[in-house]
């Protein structure tokens, strides 16, 4: 029963990263995942570049054989498909829940950061060290000012549901914002471990 949760603790554990935060989250409040006992969770990327869906369910899934990638099931071939031959497809599969992220937003943010004049802690300003030699760094004061800039940040928003296939409902989703996105699957690493932490807050998962 308490398979699943062992295996987001390893996830927990060993995810890298600490740019991600959660924005807002939601949970059934009858029902929790340690509850579900899921043994066969679809992992799906919500995202059209196959390249990077690939990747993305291939993180997740590495991480244990409860976790499974959807692009085998779920593809270009059977794009046509309804909802219901969807499900089935997931039904026959023994399929009893579902993870799906997507990329709600991304967001770009322009942040000044000031300069600092490091003169006056060298006796610039009336020998802050005292004598006329701390007065002698004053004459070089430009040498020790970092002029301020601009940074720009890229915050990407992700959201992620956790469905049941036997309740056939969503029991619980979450929205994080990452930043310094370099390595998506490190990135990914990171929402996951970020989620966990989340659900133990809320109870959907326990703590220990």
């Amino acid at each position: 029963m308490k398979r699943i949760f062992v295996v987001l603790t390893v996830i927990l554990l060993y995810g890298c990263g600490t740019s991600s935060s959660i924005v807002s989250s939601w949970r059934d409040p009858e029902i929790t995942i340690s509850s579900q006992n899921f043994k066969k969770v679809l992992v799906v990327a919500l995202i059209k570049n196959e390249e990077t869906r690939s990747l993305i369910e291939n993180r997740i899934a590495a991480n244990s054989p409860v976790f499974h990638t959807s692009y085998q099931f779920l593809n270009q071939v059977n794009n046509g498909l309804t909802d219901d031959q969807k499900l089935k497809i997931l039904h026959d599969e023994n399929f009893d829940g579902v993870v799906t992220m997507r990329l709600v937003s991304k967001e770009k943010q322009t942040d000044y950061v000031p300069g600092i004049d490091t003169s006056i802690y060298y006796g610039g300003y009336n020998g802050l060290y005292g004598g006329p030699f701390g007065g002698w760094y004053g004459m070089y004061g430009t040498d020790f000012y970092s002029p301020g800039y601009y940074v720009e940040n890229t915050f990407y928003i992700v959201e992620t549901n956790v469905f049941s296939l036997k309740e056939k409902k969503l029991i619980w989703s979450g929205t994080t914002q990452s930043s310094d996105v370099t390595d998506i699957g490190l990135t990914v690493d990171d929402i996951m471990r970020t989620i966990i932490n989340e659900m133990k807050k809320d109870g959907t998962l326990p703590k220990k």
